[in-house]
């Protein structure tokens, strides 16, 4: 057989079988299509992307992608949002400018993978336009780091490094605006040298300040 379909389809096994009529979907080829998501949008961009070609990064075929996603839009909204899902790991290093420095050096080389720093641009530009897209932006940049910087201010209040009232939504603001700015506004090439720790330093601060 050689449909898509057919390609997917597990070999049966006794005692172990799907309902009738049911769709099996393989992890291992939605996994492909989603890597082939970022490839393409890195090389082609939002506008010129197509499920042709993400179909022949993938090494699938098209009605592999479609059976999973009914649209271009709907695939990388998916692909985009899961980032937020996936999230950082929170820092535990004991003391608040120890797992802002943490943050930062971990956030620092996603936003700059070769991948990341050609997407979010596009992507950004494509959500002036799309609000579908700017919502799906919105809870990858946003809601994924600040449930990071929830926790690091959460655990600064228990050991008494921060006031336990500190303004929440200008803390989470004051730990993710400027590295952001820095790494995908102005795009800089690369950070000077201590640039991170006393990142996580003046940010302590100005916490504490709060």
């Amino acid at each position: 057989m050689t449909t898509d379909a057919a390609a997917e389809e597990p070999q049966p096994r006794p005692r172990r079988r799907a309902p009738a009529g049911a769709a099996v979907l393989r992890e291992d080829v939605t996994e492909a299509i989603r890597a082939a998501v970022f490839e393409e949008l890195a090389a082609v961009g939002y506008a010129r992307m197509s499920i042709e070609g993400i179909a022949r990064r993938a090494g699938v075929g098209k009605t592999a992608v479609y059976r999973r996603w009914r649209s271009k839009l709907h695939l990388v909204l998916d692909v985009v949002s899961a980032l937020a899902v996936q999230g950082l790991p929170a820092p535990d290093t004991g003391s608040l400018e120890g797992d802002l420095r943490l943050l930062y050096e971990v956030t620092s080389r996603a936003l700059r993978h070769p991948v990341a720093s050609q997407v979010i641009p596009d992507l950004q530009a494509e959500a002036a336009r799309n609000p579908d897209i700017a919502e799906a932006l919105r809870k990858t940049v946003r809601e994924g780091q600040d449930g990071v910087a929830s926790r690091i201010l959460a655990a600064a209040a228990a050991r008494g490094e921060l006031d336990p009232g500190v303004d929440t939504d200008l803390a989470l603001d004051l730990i993710s605006g400027p590295l952001y700015w820095r790494a995908v506004v102005v795009r800089s090439p690369k950070l000077p040298k201590g640039y991170l720790q006393a990142l996580a330093r003046a940010t302590a601060e100005g916490l504490k300040a709060l």
